[in-house]
């Protein structure tokens, strides 16, 4: 099969096209005809050797997925017929692979699963023609959505809900200030806290990103090369301050955030794009009452509910480019200038 991969760590010019072996499904697998893959950050986190993602060489990236069902082997049939999904259904792919057993799967917590991992880091990815991925993570496609669209939303998606909804409680009426309004999961948050009640406040270091927030349902937005964001969010709050901070940025914006916050204010991160360690002050923390959340991707009933928004037309894929397979190289560039608003996708 044709493949984008790398052979060792590095910069873009690490990554190969060409031919590599199709895989072979285990009995709890099912094989994936890949038409669309949407990049992360994530991908060029794991091509540079971060330690937290280790691969064996070579290696297939991309973690979010659509297609169609290559075949179903017997033993899964009757998996399939209760999803009414058949051989060349078109489908989906929740991106994190659990062990369904443990303590933290058993409660419905599968997110922090001691084995949990994320497919495109710790197994082959979808920059391929196939990919073999746990049957009970194949989900239908929208209908409404084309392959490119269908791609563009399983990881920021899954991971925005599960900051907004799951750690840090959003209800009707709060403000949230996303920063890094422009990226994946920033465009996801916009549309997540909007559908349910919030207030958006959009931070973003480009009028071009700006714009397109709005279009996606921010109510403000705050250019953060010009303007000091946490002062401004005071300003448009009449200085009382934000519920909640959306925050993957780290080091870079972390002390404007934490300012930006109101009393009993939650700032729930996702990332560090900006280096993994900030300075905190612990007394604002203890008389103002914040609180500071981490969130991790998200889990598998978290993904049905987003994808059933999906279906239900309530959210919008956010997609800024799409790049033919054997461009990929091309397309994690273009992702690393951060000039897109939303999704890069590498169509198969």
């Amino acid at each position: 099969m044709k493949a984008a991969f790398i052979q060792e760590h590095g910069g873009s010019d690490k990554i190969q096209f060409g031919e590599q072996h199709s895989p072979n499904p285990r009995d709890h697998e099912v094989q994936i005809k890949v038409r669309a893959c949407a990049l992360n950050h994530l991908d060029i986190w794991v091509r540079n050797g971060i330690p937290a993602y280790p691969v064996s060489m070579p290696h297939i990236l991309g973690s979010d997925i659509s297609g169609e069902i290559a075949s179903i082997p017997p033993s899964l049939s009757a998996h399939f017929e209760s999803v009414q999904l058949k051989a060349g259904s078109p489908v989906v792919v929740a991106p994190g692979i659990s062990c369904g057993q443990c303590r933290e799967c058993v409660s419905g917590a599968d997110n922090v699963c001691p084995t949990y991992k994320i497919i495109g880091a710790a197994t082959h990815g979808g920059y391929a023609e196939y990919v073999t991925v746990p049957a009970k993570n194949v989900f239908p496609k929208p209908e409404h959505l084309s392959y490119a669209e269908a791609a563009s939303f399983p990881l920021v998606f899954l991971t925005a809900w599960h900051m907004l909804v799951s750690r840090a409680q959003i209800k009707s009426g709060d403000t949230v200030l996303v920063v890094g309004a422009g990226s994946g999961v920033g465009s996801a948050g916009i549309q997540i806290a909007k559908s349910r009640g919030g207030t958006v406040i959009a931070v973003s270091s480009s009028e071009e990103k700006l714009q397109f927030s709005k279009k996606v349902g921010a109510d403000y937005c705050i250019h953060g090369q010009k303007e000091d964001f946490a002062k401004t969010a005071r300003e448009i709050t009449q200085g009382r301050g934000v519920d909640i901070v959306f925050e993957h940025v780290g080091p870079a914006t972390w002390e404007k955030s934490v300012r930006s916050l109101a009393p009993r204010g939650r700032i729930v991160t996702c990332g560090a794009t900006t280096g993994p360690v900030v300075s905190l002050d612990l007394r604002p923390l203890f008389t103002k009452d914040f609180s500071i959340l981490g969130s991790k991707l998200g889990t598998l009933l978290e993904f049905m509910d987003v994808l059933s928004l999906f279906q239900q037309k309530r959210f919008v894929p956010v997609v800024s480019k799409v790049f033919p397979l054997e461009q990929a190289r091309l397309a994690q560039e273009y992702l690393e200038k951060q000039e897109q608003f939303g999704k890069v996708v590498l169509k198969i």
